[in-house]
């Protein structure tokens, strides 16, 4: 069998440490980038990881986003790891490079992997969750706080016609981290909704580390009220309760308990003392975030359902706030959280 040719899509702090995991495990990977800056640091001097206990420098092949046209040779296996708000226009980009018979893996936050099926079509896409702790400040530099040791992903098909297939992406995404199979990988990603819908943009509309944010009196509370906001709607949607980030069947037993053991989870084994969500990261380099996609998408769900999700609703608001410039990120904002 010939190596496959490997995209990576999107490579900002997490999409570039994968993707310099997969380059020097020896697979043939090119990148993909937005960040104009990014491109040529990468180009002059490969990607630098920053690692708690290491350094490692990676050259790799780059391109910018309107190189792809330039691209003749399809590729068999992309990882995309855009923001979940623009998955719908990367995967029209990408889909006339994947080979008939490749797949197209969404590593990202978020419900958007209809989105990317309806473009690329089911047969050619997979379904995953990923859980990396990492940032990126200064182009070319990832700061990565959970090493291929401390990282997890789940991968899963979507539809028949893919079932079986999850091992092919699998085998190449284990040089960057664990990686398992999921049996029912919609569900598995509401999982991932839950824990982000807690702690993603909560912390964020605090301008602090999630360390810092989850000891103010209140906020611990309301992180997992949010989560449970979150487990309810997935089990109303005919989702189930799945078991991610190595947890157990036995820890799935009582649904309100859930989003307790999957917060406690995160902050254990994925969280350092100055780790920032992406949300906050991005609000610190003036983009929007995903709020959308996570709390907002528990309380489109809701309503759609007849139901509403209240907590969520006012991370949503808050969020947005911030983002249009009425409201500043930042500590005393807890007050507006825990209002009411």
């Amino acid at each position: 069998m010939s190596t496959p040719r490997v995209a990576v899509l999107g490579t900002g702090a997490n999409g570039a440490g994968i993707g310099a995991d997969l380059v020097r495990a020896g697979h043939d990977v090119t990148f993909i980038e937005q960040w104009p800056a990014h491109v040529e640091a990468m180009r002059r001097h490969g990607v630098r990881v920053e690692m708690p206990h290491a350094t490692i420098t990676t050259p790799v092949t780059v391109k910018h986003l309107c190189e792809v046209a330039e691209l003749r040779d399809p590729f068999d296996l992309v990882f995309v790891l855009v923001k979940a708000y623009d998955t719908r226009w990367a995967s029209e980009l990408i889909r006339p490079l994947v080979a008939h018979d490749g797949l197209v893996v969404g590593l990202q936050n978020g419900m958007q992997l209809d989105d990317m099926a309806e473009i690329i079509g089911l047969e050619r896409t997979l379904g995953a969750v990923i859980e990396v702790t990492s940032n990126m400040f200064e182009p070319g530099v990832v700061e990565r706080q959970s090493t291929p040791e401390r990282s997890w992903f789940a991968i899963g098909s979507m539809h028949p016609s893919t079932i079986g297939r999850e091992e092919e992406a699998a085998s190449v995404l284990r040089a960057a981290g664990t990686v398992e199979i999921s049996p029912n990988i919609r569900s598995s990603k509401w999982m991932k909704l839950v824990a982000n819908a807690a702690e993603l943009v909560p912390s964020a509309i605090l301008d602090l580390p999630l360390g810092d944010a989850v000891r103010l009196t209140g906020m611990r509370e309301f992180m997992i009220a949010t989560g449970q906001e979150a487990v309810r709607t997935c089990l109303a949607t005919g989702s189930r309760l799945m078991p991610i980030f190595g947890m157990t069947e036995a820890d799935l037993a009582e649904p309100d308990d859930y989003a307790v053991t999957l917060l406690d989870r995160v902050l254990t084994d994925y969280t350092l003392p100055s780790t920032r969500t992406t949300v906050l990261q991005d609000w610190m380099k003036g983009r929007r975030s995903e709020v959308n996609e996570i709390n907002g998408f528990v309380v489109r769900e809701q309503r759609r359902l007849g139901g509403s999700a209240p907590l969520n609703e006012r991370v949503v608001d808050l969020a947005l706030r911030i983002e249009a410039g009425e409201l500043e990120a930042r500590p005393e904002n807890l007050a507006l959280l825990l209002a009411g």
